[in-house]
């Protein structure tokens, strides 16, 4: 078995002290972060009446457009969106909830948001005056 030199001793040492560290500054952030995602799906859950999951109602003009969005129950799309329907200037913006609780749309599905209505103003930007088609059905 080799002997233990300095080098091997300071080696060890700082790979130690980096664990040590890194479990120290990863631990209240895990925590901060458990209670942020706590209060806000207590504050969902309050505001929308629908669930812990499902966001509040909005229905507001944005940059000349009216976005609305609602839960839905019964038919559609239920499985994708969440049981959640976002609708640009009255047609359907089909949207979809990531495992990580984030929100992207058919028209900007690469950049994930963090609620329906980011989503629509998203999809708005993304428009840039375009109408929105309907998405047909599978």
């Amino acid at each position: 078995m080799p002997e233990l030199s300095r080098r091997r001793a300071l080696t060890a040492a700082a790979a130690l002290a980096t664990t040590a560290g890194a479990q120290a500054v990863a631990a209240p952030t895990a925590s901060t972060a458990a209670r942020e995602s706590a209060a806000s799906t207590a504050s969902t859950a309050s505001t929308a009446g629908h669930g812990p999951h499902s966001p509040a109602s909005f229905d507001e003009v944005y940059k000349g457009r009216r976005i609305q969005g609602r839960p839905v129950s019964g038919g559609g799309h239920q499985h994708h969106g969440a049981g959640y329907a976002v609708f640009v200037d009255g047609v359907e913006l089909h949207v979809m909830r990531n495992a990580d609780g984030s929100w992207i749309s058919v028209v900007s599905h690469y950049d994930p948001v963090p609620t329906p209505r980011a989503a629509a103003r998203a999809a708005v930007d993304e428009l840039q005056g375009a109408t929105l088609l309907p998405f047909p059905a599978n």
